[in-house]
């Protein structure tokens, strides 16, 4: 018994080091960020309107 708990640390050791190689080598790699053909476009955004002091909450 108390050799099993002795391992334990050690199995969950090998576990996250064999779920690390698992998702470096079998999960495919993301896409190049700085590759402009696979982001997205922009809309330019432009300053935000101020409020409008004569309208109170919306009415």
């Amino acid at each position: 018994m108390y050799a099993l708990v002795a391992l334990v640390p050690f199995i969950l050791l090998a576990t996250v080091m064999s779920l690390s190689w698992w998702e470096d080598r079998i999960l495919p790699t993301p896409a190049d960020p700085t590759d402009p053909s696979r982001t997205a476009p922009t809309t330019p955004v432009g300053p935000h309107p101020t409020p409008d002091p004569t309208r109170l909450n919306g009415r």
